[in-house]
């Protein structure tokens, strides 16, 4: 049997500590978003500017503190894993010279930036000052962690982190946003973006699939992703769906023309909204209150 060949979009995670996930405008052949991944043990400073870039820092796991020219932070109730609370999120303006430091071992942080074309206050979000939002229904409920939402207080950038539980399905019904429409107003109706799918999971054999395509079939993309994977959407819709008895985590970064979320469904598809008459009981997966839970 013939081995299926991954998939262009898919990025498998570096072993060990340090930098383990890097995308960049150069290796995700696009414009505006970068986006790394970085383990560290106790003690460990990393020291940067973020020069002309806005920049979102989120806690994986672990704790951290933070001392900058725009201001000193440190989280005390870090969650042990993205399964065990909600993540702390730093939103850094550019022209921020900082230097983190690990506070306990093997802290997990992820972070994505772009450039930015105005000047934003910094901004520390806390767990319980996050806004949850249960979406969807039936076998396509997820949670929503919206750590930098549209109307936020930065230039381009959102992130947000999704938990679909066992068996559901996510981004779905499929959306896209990789052309700029506007309606008569100037309102943007979808906006050009790129965007990371950086996954998670509680047990190494558990997976997720996601799929990548467009309506010309230039792109069509079926992807099995596992822990510490991440995938790029250059363009096109991109639904998911987790393992049967697997909960499924990813952390979205997204940049692009607008700092918002608008987007086109798929319109096969966009009749499913008025289908769903329940929403999944097991949600929601993590709450703030986990946070302060003893580790």
């Amino acid at each position: 049997m013939n081995k299926t060949k991954e998939s262009p979009l898919l990025i498998k995670p570096k072993d060990g500590f340090g930098v383990y996930h890097h995308v960049s405008p150069k290796n995700a052949h696009w414009e505006y978003l970068y986006m790394e991944a970085r383990l560290m043990s106790v003690g460990e400073v990393w020291k940067h500017n973020t020069e002309e870039n806005e920049m979102v820092i989120v806690l994986l796991s672990g704790n951290f503190k933070v001392s900058s020219n725009k201001g000193n932070w440190e989280t005390l109730n870090g969650r042990k894993d993205v399964f065990s609370g909600i993540a702390h999120t730093l939103y850094l303006p550019r022209k921020t010279q900082f230097t983190l430091e690990a506070t306990s071992k093997n802290l997990d942080i992820a972070y994505g930036w772009c450039l930015s074309d105005e000047d934003f206050p910094a901004k520390f979000v806390t767990p319980e000052n996050t806004p949850v939002v249960i979406f969807g229904g039936d076998n396509a409920t997820r949670q929503f962690n919206d750590l930098v939402p549209p109307g936020f207080g930065c230039s381009r950038i959102v992130s947000r982190e999704v938990y679909t539980p066992s068996g559901n399905w996510s981004s779905f019904p499929a959306h896209k946003h990789d052309e700029r429409i506007l309606d008569a107003d100037g309102n943007v109706l979808e906006p050009y973006q790129e965007e990371t799918y950086f996954y998670k999971f509680q047990k190494p054999e558990a997976y997720a699939i996601q799929q990548v395509y467009t309506k010309d079939e230039s792109l069509d993309e079926i992807i099995k992703v596992r822990h510490n994977d991440v995938v790029i959407i250059p363009k096109g819709y991109h639904p998911v769906v987790a393992e049967h008895g697997y909960h499924c985590y990813y952390l979205n970064f997204l940049s692009g023309s607008d700092q918002c979320l608008e987007n086109t469904t798929d319109p096969d598809h966009e009749w499913i909204y008025d289908s769903w008459t329940t929403k999944d009981s097991r949600l929601p997966l993590v709450t703030a209150e986990m946070n302060n839970r003893k580790k």
